[in-house]
């Protein structure tokens, strides 16, 4: 599910650093975040959420961040998303988090059509990214 996550934005970590980043998720007993899964009737899983803490410094609070969202293209429209999303929520009140945020690409127009249909709302902030190695 990661590396079709991962394939979805044109994105090719090694299969090492996922499993890596998923089992440091699952193990880390929800200090560092964790990893949300959805399963279908048949209890396969569906898609995925990570939702982890930073602090905020405009908010004076640490706040949750959904790094990641993902359903399996075939399992969209059930609900999938909307589930991970209040999982995430969930998880972010019981942490004390006045907010909870994440960020998805522009040209992601079904992406954003859930996002409004669950009540979130966009920023005026853009993202920078500068790459270390």
């Amino acid at each position: 599910m990661l590396r079709s996550y991962c394939d979805f934005y044109g994105a090719s970590p090694s299969s090492e650093g996922l499993t890596t980043m998923a089992r440091a998720l699952i193990a880390s007993r929800d200090a560092d975040g964790m990893l949300l899964v959805a399963r279908g009737a048949d209890r396969v899983t569906i898609g995925f959420a990570t939702v982890g803490w930073k602090w905020s410094s405009l908010r004076a609070a640490r706040i949750a961040v959904m790094e990641d969202l993902f359903v399996a293209p075939d399992a969209r429209g059930q609900g999938a998303a909307d589930a991970l999303i209040e999982a995430c929520a969930e998880r972010a009140r019981g942490h004390g988090a006045p907010v909870l945020t994440w960020e998805t690409a522009t040209d992601n127009h079904r992406a954003q059509a859930v996002y409004e249909r669950v009540g979130a709302t966009g920023d005026v902030w853009m993202e920078y990214e500068l790459e270390l190695a």
